[in-house]
């Protein structure tokens, strides 16, 4: 088992994440004497969602086993009525509730115990993670889902990891009534990919309502596979997009959606795979180094862009990602003109290089080695340096 660098929190999570990141064989690691209740299992969903408060008396029952693990819990929602009732009673116990999905908890008026318990997620692993293990072009290729990298057959896992979702997810929990139409709608949105969404342009691909798209995607948002990424706004000097930037978790997701064809120019999935990447492993930093960074993306009317732009406590960075191996001075515009409008920003440019190179003032950084040295155990600086 690859050692994971998520931290958990000291009292009752959450702990979300897509389908097969390893939640449930990393807490089962770690928490060996915990009462696990699997709502995978037909059996236990269908017992405690005849009578959720049944609950009780299974805690009652094993008193020297905790914490009190409920494995996906959306799929018995009610059981949180009864949790909430569990930690007012009880300030002792402590809950770990997983999930591949809140969107059915809110549907239904849970409230997410209110606060009571911190919201948590899982990502793909980073690089990091995998150490030695890490290979950028075959992450490139199938992305980094443990489900995915573990398998024996990572090629014939990623072709059906997309339908066991529709079919598991989607399907069997009823959140959307075209499933033929949402698949459809997975393959048109891969080509927004690492790109600016434009929400009419994917209607009309998918010939259906703009409305019908914009639910399509808070679906994908909420198992999990999908994310946006806001315009970077402050202080700005120019007149600056409108639209939000569009991923896909992971770039063997991507690649598994994303048709390739004879008008794909060379390098543009990779280029496109590459950028995505680098998007999830900022998005998890964030997330486990417990910072209160935001992470945006930068882009003018005029078609000035910068690919990511972190800001807050750990400082303020723009940030590009490049496949290319050489440079060139077009690679460094849109650096150049985010550096005009925030000198106080650190420009640095990710690219397939081996070499350190500083090029008009701004860093340039081997892609590879800057993701193996992204670690929530130290600064966003001290992986710059490290890399």
């Amino acid at each position: 088992m690859f050692a994971r660098l998520y931290r958990p929190p000291a009292a009752s999570y959450f702990l979300f994440g897509p389908r097969g990141t390893g939640k449930s064989t990393w807490l089962r690691a770690r928490y060996a004497e915990a009462l696990w209740i699997d709502l995978n299992d037909p059996q236990d969903a269908r017992f405690y969602g005849a009578a959720p408060e049944r609950l009780r008396q299974t805690i009652a029952a094993n008193p020297a086993k905790r914490p009190i693990v409920i494995d996906e819990v959306q799929r018995v929602p009610e059981l949180l009525t009864v949790v909430h009732q569990l930690m007012e009673l009880d300030k002792s116990l402590v809950f770990v509730l997983t999930g591949s999905s809140a969107r059915k908890l809110r549907r239904t008026g849970v409230d997410l115990l209110a606060g009571r318990a911190v919201l948590t997620t899982m990502h793909p692993f980073l690089a990091a993670e995998l150490g030695d293990s890490f290979d950028l072009d075959q992450a490139l290729a199938l992305g980094t889902i443990p489900l995915i990298v573990d398998a024996d057959d990572p090629h014939d896992r990623l072709r059906t990891y997309a339908a066991l979702y529709v079919r598991e997810e989607v399907q069997a929990e009823g959140l959307i009534r075209n499933v033929g139409g949402f698949s459809r709608f997975l393959e048109a949105v891969s080509f927004s990919h690492a790109a600016v969404l434009n929400v009419s342009n994917v209607a009309r691909e998918c010939q259906v309502e703009r409305k019908v798209v914009t639910g399509y995607l808070a679906v994908l948002q909420d198992l999990l596979l999908g994310f946006t990424l806001p315009v970077f706004t402050r202080r700005a000097r120019r007149r600056m997009s409108a639209h939000p930037k569009f991923y896909l978790v992971d770039a063997g997701l991507f690649r598994s959606l994303r048709p390739a064809g004879p008008f794909d120019r060379p390098g543009e999935l990779a280029g496109a795979a590459l950028e995505g990447l680098v998007a999830e492993h900022l998005r998890a930093w964030i997330a486990y180094a417990n910072t209160r960074d935001t992470l945006s993306y930068w882009r003018t009317r005029s078609g000035s862009e910068v690919d990511f732009v972190l800001y807050g406590e750990s400082g303020f960075y723009g940030i590009e990602v490049k496949h290319g191996a050489t440079l060139h001075p077009a690679d460094l515009a849109g650096l150049r003109a985010f550096s005009e409008d925030y000198p106080e920003a650190t420009p640095l440019l990710l690219y397939r290089g081996r070499r350190l190179v500083v090029e008009r003032n701004v860093m340039c950084l081997p892609c590879d080695s800057f993701l193996r040295s992204l670690t929530p155990r130290s600064s966003f600086a001290a992986a710059i340096e490290s890399a």
